[in-house]
């Protein structure tokens, strides 16, 4: 039986097919954890503010500063948000002073580190890129060369949850 993968709707059919044959098998949490065994170490939400920094600096040196990033419990990946990147713009006397936050996912806290590199890299481009266009990707692998295969994995991930799979990485995994 042919189940929707809503995480795979853009990929062409006989990509989704494999997919399908897969889940049917019970091969793709296998197959995701052969290909990524660990979860990351960034536990704390001042662990990823310096995960997130160090890449900024690395990669967008000239963007504007992050002022504060976390992992957050409230974003839901089913409205399709792994992170969120959000600009507050405030009048402070005679300026306008802005300060951008990064969010990402509680769900990823417990995820390998490509997964969290791939998220991490996606928001900190939306400080140079807004929209999702050609620009906005070439930024992203020029930060991380496999952001797609990454982005294709996580979803698959996310198709392995959303399909009754259990989380494959997981704080009490790594002891």
């Amino acid at each position: 039986m042919l189940t929707e993968l809503k995480y795979l709707r853009a990929y062409p059919a006989d990509l989704q097919a494999q997919v399908q044959r897969l889940l049917s098998a019970q091969g793709l949490a296998d197959s995701l954890q052969r290909r990524y065994p660990a979860a990351h170490a960034v536990r704390s939400d001042r662990a990823l503010y310096q995960y997130v920094g160090e890449l900024k600096s690395e990669f967008l040196r000239n963007a504007p500063a992050v002022d504060r990033v976390l992992f957050d419990s409230k974003i839901h990946v089913i409205q399709h948000a792994l992170g969120l990147h959000t600009t507050y713009a405030r009048v402070q006397g005679q300026r306008l002073k802005s300060s951008h936050e990064i969010r990402i996912a509680t769900l990823f806290k417990d995820s390998p580190p490509e997964f969290l590199r791939m998220i991490a890299v996606h928001e900190l481009a939306h400080l140079k890129e807004r929209q999702h266009d050609k620009a906005f990707y070439q930024l992203c692998t020029h930060m991380e060369p496999d952001y797609h295969q990454l982005e294709f994995d996580v979803r698959l991930y996310l198709t392995h949850l959303d399909h009754g799979g259990t989380r494959l990485w997981t704080a009490s995994a790594q002891a």
